[in-house]
């Protein structure tokens, strides 16, 4: 290696088009036409598509962390949202879970012992808080929902996702396939959603009582 660094230099001087000038070119046209060839490849690289697939941002996903503070701060406001939002997405997580290829083991466990623990955690605050709750709070979580879903679906069009299920149906047979076409599935899941809290709402003034 001193040879190539030295102060003097004692070697033969470039000549042009010579071998290493010509392998040189060579090597450099060749990346340039597989650049050219996988271009769609090194457009989207598997970091993005990760990205768009894998953020923890569908409103299960975010009721997992949001429980997990909730059981830690007995907050009565995570728990509001929660009995709502969390109870409700983790029911629907859990009767159609869209695990792609996965099967047991792999995320299967880890999949519903999450969306469970939500689902428990709520009830366990229930059963062991003296929460109140009125309409005025099933209509603020729906309100916080629908801000949520907007923001998710600003994400969707700048990550080109679908996190939410908010630009188009998942693969596979799914709820939402009886909800009609984008969009009116939306609507329809909203009208399912409202509809949800209701009865939620009616069990816990029943079981309160």
């Amino acid at each position: 290696m001193q040879k190539y660094v030295q102060s003097v230099y004692k070697h033969d001087p470039f000549h042009l088009f010579s071998t290493e000038h010509v392998v040189t070119l060579a090597i450099i046209a060749l990346l340039a036409i597989l650049l050219f060839l996988f271009q769609e490849r090194v457009k989207q690289p598997r970091a993005s598509r990760s990205v768009r697939t894998s953020l923890p941002l569908q409103l299960s996903d975010l009721s997992v962390y949001l429980s997990a503070i909730m059981l830690v701060t007995k907050s009565r406001k995570l728990f509001v949202f929660l009995f709502f939002a969390g109870i409700g997405s983790s029911i629907q997580a859990l009767a159609t879970p869209d695990l792609g290829m996965f099967s047991f083991p792999h995320i299967y466990i880890l999949f519903f012992i999450s969306h469970g623990s939500v689902f428990l955690s709520c009830l366990l605050m229930a059963v062991i808080g003296t929460n109140r709750m009125g309409q005025r709070s099933l209509w603020v979580t729906v309100l916080l929902v629908n801000v949520y879903g907007v923001c998710i679906f600003l994400i969707d069009r700048w990550l080109g996702a679908n996190y939410m299920y908010l630009t188009k149906k998942p693969g596979g047979s799914s709820l939402l396939d009886v909800l009609g076409p984008w969009p009116w599935y939306i609507v329809s899941a909203e009208a399912i959603t409202i509809a949800s809290f209701f009865i939620l709402y009616l069990l816990y003034r029943i079981f309160k009582k």
